[in-house]
């Protein structure tokens, strides 16, 4: 039998590439961090042989990989960061991780579908698509995350050269329920619903819906053409659209405030030293700024025409994003809570277009 092997199966993506999986009814295999602990239920791992690990260990990957028959592989373990420079963790999950796990379906022959990103794609004139590409180079994108997207996605079209079954797929910003502020699209819309977000700046991001990725991912296994890389967007919204569109299925009062791009970019170093200091994620930098206002038209035909990729309404992904995290969670502002009971805010119009 087939097993499906998932890295980074505790994470936004992966959790859901398992929910997926496990309602196709297939055998799964998910890799997590030593002591991580999942957002999504936990019912959601009932029958997945769970494995302890990391991928800059090439011991704890042989013993998820060592075991006989078929092995699919759909590598998702990753560090997101909108950090402007690439720092040694980010390059040692995101490039050496990726390496080891190339290395391990090299050595036993496995399929592999590879989690990249459009960020990983240089940017190009608004007016103007963006779509696939076969030649990654970090020297012609800006911020950490993008450069090791590249380097890392070059990785496995150049296995892929050598023989291996593999392909990849590049999601844009990915939102949606069971995840509780790991992601950063998510978190931005948690600091919005508890209180935290009171201004916002021009721009946005093209996002698409976490369970359209998984499904799209898995799908890949049995349609993507070795060696192919494939978008995976929906449509482009405005961080004030964004929020406003929460506003509108909450009790949660719109933004008034939207800052000019120039007076963030004169105070993003600033931000993000004080962001360090309390030694959380800043929710904006230099490079995060570059991205709001890049293009945001990506070219997602080649995923629905070979992967039946056929993203939903983006309003029902922002209304499921919200109707989870206040199922989960009490708003209060300026602070939030785990709560134990159904939710405070009620989001409305959950189908409406």
């Amino acid at each position: 039998m087939t097993t499906y092997i998932v890295t980074g199966a505790y994470g936004h993506l992966g959790s859901t590439i398992i929910a997926e999986l496990r309602k196709q009814n297939k055998k799964v295999r998910g890799l997590v961090l030593t002591g991580e602990k999942p957002v999504i239920e936990q019912s959601t791992f009932d029958g997945v042989d769970i494995i302890e690990g990391d991928v800059r260990d090439i011991n704890s990957l042989e013993r998820l990989f060592g075991f006989e028959g078929e092995k699919i592989v759909i590598h998702t373990a990753g560090i997101v960061s909108i950090e402007n420079k690439i720092n040694k963790k980010m390059y040692d999950v995101n490039v050496t991780g990726t390496s080891n796990v190339i290395s391990m379906c090299e050595k036993y022959n496995a399929r592999m579908i590879h989690v990249s990103s459009v960020h990983a794609i240089p940017d190009r004139p608004k007016g103007k698509k963006i779509v696939e590409i076969k030649d990654f180079d970090p020297k012609k994108l800006k911020g950490g995350y993008a450069k090791t997207k590249a380097i890392a996605t070059a990785l496995v079209l150049d296995a892929a050269n050598r023989g291996l079954n593999a392909s990849v797929v590049m999601p844009s910003g990915i939102i949606g329920p069971y995840d509780n502020g790991r992601n950063h699209l998510v978190a931005l819309i948690k600091d919005f619903l508890s209180g935290k977000l009171r201004a916002v700046v021009k721009g946005g991001y093209d996002v698409v819906d976490v369970r359209d990725v998984a499904k799209a991912c898995v799908t890949a296994t049995d349609k993507a053409r070795k060696g192919e890389t494939y978008i995976l967007s929906n449509a482009y919204i405005s961080i004030k659209s964004l929020c406003d569109y929460i506003s509108s299925i909450s009790n949660v009062k719109p933004i008034k405030n939207v800052l000019p791009i120039w007076f963030a970019y004169m105070f993003s170093p600033f931000s993000e030293l004080y962001y360090k200091i309390r030694g959380v994620r800043p929710l904006y930098t230099a490079y995060s700024l570059t991205v709001v206002m890049s293009n945001g038209e990506l070219d997602h035909s080649k995923a629905a025409a070979e992967l039946d990729f056929n993203p939903r309404d983006l309003k029902v992904s922002i209304a499921d994003t919200v109707k989870w995290l206040t199922s989960h969670y009490v708003f209060n502002a300026p602070g939030y809570v785990l709560k134990s009971v159904k939710k405070t805010v009620k989001a409305k119009n959950l189908n409406k277009n």
